[in-house]
């Protein structure tokens, strides 16, 4: 069979052809002996899958850790939100075996998350700041004027049990770790901007601070010693809505005291 590119009137050696196209020189062969060609397309196709697969490799090492499976992520949170509800009823010495039977997983698998209590609690302080957090920005974003945002705010905070994290934080807590300074800035931003909103558009009044706001989210969201969780949330909410009217400007009371920054409320607990 002669191939498609010669040129010249004589039949060449399959060998010669291969020594004509690229230069090497001509192999004593299957192909110099009349067998079949070696496919020439196998050699072009590895080089070109390699790439792509290198690229894979690159950003994967990029990450820094694989991700997690999402089965691990659900687990995660059912722990922490089972956590956060042992912590606000029992303190955070609430039993380990509470906390994985709320989440309903074995002990192992609360044992692989967090190893230890100390570990459990920082996560749980974390887990509830940024959720917190995340609804202060949601609800200045979402709702049709800011006080509307802080009402939502008020009591999706309550919801999210941020009243307990005041005594988890006095019970020998690492306070100045990173990861907890960055969670606080960003509530703290999330709420004096929330606050702002609502004073500069003549919806709240102006002679209470954030420290206000947030004291009496955390006492009044915090069920009372010896009952149960579940059983106070109603009276939390009505609650928290009185105080929210309170707050309506115009004011219609003139409160004592000056208003109560964040800034006070470190200097009170350290």
């Amino acid at each position: 069979m002669k191939s498609s590119t010669a040129t010249a009137p004589a039949p060449r050696r399959t060998s010669d052809l291969a020594q004509a196209q690229d230069g090497s020189p001509a192999q004593d062969g299957p192909e110099a002996r009349g067998g079949a060609p070696a496919p020439a397309q196998a050699p072009a196709q590895a080089p070109a899958q390699a790439p792509a697969q290198a690229s894979v490799q690159v950003q994967e090492s990029a990450a820094g850790v694989p991700r997690p499976r999402a089965d691990a992520v659900r687990n995660r949170e059912r722990i922490l939100a089972a956590a956060r509800e042992s912590f606000v009823e029992s303190g955070s010495g609430a039993p380990f075996d509470e906390v994985a039977r709320r989440a309903g997983i074995g002990n192992a698998t609360l044992y692989r998350h967090f190893p230890d209590r100390a570990t459990l609690v920082h996560h749980v302080v974390l887990f509830t700041m940024g959720r917190v957090t995340a609804s202060a920005e949601a609800s200045l974003a979402e709702e049709p004027d800011a006080f509307a945002a802080l009402c939502r705010f008020t009591h999706a905070a309550a919801d999210e049990r941020i009243g307990a994290l005041c005594p988890m934080l006095a019970d020998g807590f690492d306070g100045e770790h990173p990861e907890l300074l960055a969670a606080r800035n960003a509530l703290e931003e999330a709420v004096v901007t929330l606050l702002a909103a609502g004073q500069d558009s003549g919806l709240v009044r102006t002679d209470i601070g954030v420290g206000d706001l947030m004291v009496a989210l955390s006492q009044l969201s915090r069920p009372l010693p010896g009952t149960a969780c579940l059983d106070t949330d109603r009276f939390a909410h009505r609650h928290l809505q009185l105080f929210l009217d309170g707050l309506r400007a115009p004011a219609r009371s003139e409160l004592p005291g000056s208003a109560t920054t964040l800034d006070d409320l470190r200097q009170k607990t350290m």
